[in-house]
């Protein structure tokens, strides 16, 4: 995840019959409980519907034999995955379930049957299914029991390679593992278990061209990760990347592998000789590990070999702007880079054909929208277009980067989007604090949060506290363990700078996050009570120690690596301490907690947790738990009436 922004946590969609009016006002919908939240005019509802309809549109995969694309928009209330037949072609809905389709591609050798994923209620306990598209009902392939995620298909495309593992709500199981299962969704009984493997950091896998061995990753955290290649006949596995036997002085992680055509070697991302994750080439027989491309202070995100193995499409992160490049596999030489319009390139996606080239591209003045590449020719197709009646979003302000210094002395970026000039005097800002932490806020489409810049003269800066990526190694690791607070302290030394601008009012400053960024709001909260007008928290942790104890098994050993290991009695005393449930006598601006009552990261009992503790101490908390969401609000209705809480809290913070 690059960052976790508003416009994920609100990414469904609104059928007018979906919200309850009763004399002028919204009422919250069956599924939603909510506390505290004022009633909502339904003339506010109706002032922001525009910026409730963004469809922004991604690439998902190919037609096994035409020229045609599966892309993932939002159809009615959720995102579900629609056929498109050509360039500017109308999308057509493949999909239609109450929960939302992200995740299909059809079968090569039965190209009228879709497999896709979906889980239920947000509790990201994925099932494969297969859709035959004349058929009524779709297909269960695998166990309803335990957690799935598919991990490709071989070079046949006959069989789609699976990960499963176990879940346990109750949070308290240890050593778990993961399965690996080639599917056949054909014919499930023929399908074939290849290994059970300890933990559950194994993904990014990638086949050998004659599909008798695959190579994968395991991950340790973000900064650990171990490249193994696996022989599928035996389940033989051996380590490349460190090399068995190897020690480094210090972690290496390598990501985005692909094994070469002759399948003499792996192509990927490592940071093995450096602090950015760098393109480079691992020769399996020797060891030797051969960098190539143009290189830079950033991180290479994406690299995707085609089908023939004679072409990699690689994305970098530059500054925060995702760039497409592309390389010959045998020369590993650049080959001219595609004339894309302005804006983040993510999720390059090949064609059988090994010609097409599908990528996503996104901007502060267009949601994602799918282009293709014609690597042969070099040419650019735009294949969808996102229109919004009533906005132009030509208008929509793009955000500009800044640095300021915190407490120890060190550089922290982020970036701020200022309102229209019509706007005049001190402006009141959103510090909008992403999630992760392992991830990086990034100039993009802000989606609703278009409306607080454009409508209500609200700044909005997104801050890359220490702990983000896109800075290095090294400055990802600075919030491990107990070290965790000095990132509240990145934020404090944030509010210094917004007083010393000139067009920003630091008296008026309410803090939003999601997930860690949930966390990071309530740190502000009880760290600078006096520097907020108010702190809005989604699927935040407030206690570290129930958070690591209850947060689903297949997470918790990743989670305990950049946290602390709640079971050490040092570590435990300090998580106690820091945890801001601990700290709820400190809180002095109201609150607004947002919670999924499935969510499998973050228990909805963490929001619980602080909206007790901070009402025990006379805080005003507006709380919204919805009982069909997880970690996140995926369905529009739900996510709508959070977008008018969120408006009404920050008019009534802010702007009166």
């Amino acid at each position: 995840m690059i960052r976790f922004p508003f416009a994920a946590l609100l990414i469904a969609a609104l059928a007018p019959a979906t919200l309850a009016l009763a004399d002028d006002v919204v009422a919250p919908n069956a599924n939603l409980k909510a506390e505290g939240i004022p009633s909502i005019p339904a003339a506010l509802a109706a002032k922001v519907a525009p910026y409730t309809e963004f469809k922004p549109t991604t690439a998902v995969a190919w037609h096994p034999q035409k020229r045609e694309l599966i892309v993932a928009r939002r159809a009615g209330s959720v995102t579900q995955l629609h056929l498109v037949a050509s360039p500017g072609a109308e999308p057509k809905q493949l999909t239609a379930f109450p929960e939302p389709v992200r995740f299909g591609t059809f079968l090569a050798k039965k190209p009228d049957s879709l497999i896709f994923a979906r889980d239920t209620g947000g509790d990201e306990q994925q099932q494969i299914y297969r859709l035959d598209l004349a058929a009524p009902d779709p297909v269960l392939l695998t166990d309803p029991s335990r957690k799935h995620a598919a991990g490709g298909w071989n070079h046949a495309r006959d069989h789609l390679l699976l990960t499963s593992t176990d879940v346990d709500a109750t949070g308290k199981r240890e050593s778990p593992a993961t399965e690996l299962t080639l599917l056949n969704p054909l014919d499930p009984s023929k399908s074939r278990k290849v290994a059970s493997l300890p933990g559950t950091g194994w993904f990014d896998f990638a086949f050998s061209f004659d599909d008798k061995r695959l190579a994968l990753v395991e991950a340790k955290s973000i900064n650990e990760t171990y490249v193994w290649v696996m022989d599928l006949a035996s389940g033989k596995r051996r380590r490349v990347l460190p090399a068995e036997g190897e020690t480094p002085a210090q972690p290496i992680a390598s990501f985005h592998i692909n094994l070469s055509r002759d399948g003499t070697g792996l192509f990927l991302a490592t940071d093995r000789d450096g602090e950015f994750m760098k393109l480079a080439y691992l020769d399996l027989g020797t060891g030797k590990l051969q960098y190539f491309g143009e290189g830079g202070e950033w991180d290479i995100e994406g690299v995707s070999l085609s089908p023939n193995g004679r072409t990699l499409a690689v994305i970098a992160n530059e500054g925060g702007i995702g760039s497409l490049r592309l390389y010959d596999a045998a020369t590993r030489r650049a080959l001219a880079r595609p004339a894309l319009p302005v804006g983040t390139v993510a999720g390059a996606v090949w064609h059988q054909n090994s010609r097409d080239l599908a990528v996503s591209v996104a901007s502060a003045q267009s949601p994602s929208d799918v282009y293709t590449i014609d690597v042969a020719r070099n040419g650019v197709e735009r294949w969808t277009e996102t229109k919004v009646p009533g906005l132009d979003a030509s208008t929509f302000k793009s955000a500009e980067p800044i640095t300021w210094k915190s407490f120890d002395g060190r550089s922290i970026t982020g970036f701020i989007t200022r309102p229209p000039p019509r706007f005049t005097g001190k402006r009141p800002v959103i510090v909008s604090i992403h999630g992760g932490p392992e991830a990086q806020a990034r100039p993009g489409f802000l989606a609703r949060w278009n409306y607080f810049v454009n409508e209500l003269g609200i700044a909005m800066i997104e801050p890359n506290v220490r702990g983000s990526t896109g800075r290095g190694k090294t400055f990802v690791a600075l919030d491990n363990g107990m070290k965790r607070e000095d990132s509240v302290k990145d934020i404090g030394a944030l509010f210094d700078w917004i007083r010393a601008q000139p067009d920003l009012d630091a008296d008026r400053i309410v803090a939003f996050g999601g997930s860690y960024g949930g966390y990071m709001v309530l740190g502000v909260a009880t760290n600078y009570p006096d520097r907020i007008a108010g702190a809005i928290d989604v699927v935040g942790i407030a206690n570290f120690v129930t958070f690591l104890e209850n947060t689903e098994t297949y997470r918790r050993d990743l989670r305990r690596v950049e946290y602390g290991d709640e079971r050490d009695p040092a570590m435990r005393e300090f998580l106690t301490r820091i945890s801001p449930v601990n700290n709820a006598q400190k809180i002095k601006a109201p609150l607004l907690v947002v919670a999924g009552l499935n969510d499998p990261r973050v228990r909805y009992t963490e929001a619980e947790q602080i909206v007790a503790a901070a009402r025990k101490n006379n805080v005003p908390v507006w709380y919204l738990l919805a009982d069909n969401e997880g970690h996140g609000f995926a369905r529009k209705p739900n996510a709508d009436f959070l977008f008018y809480a969120v408006i009404a809290f920050v008019e009534e913070r802010l702007l009166k």
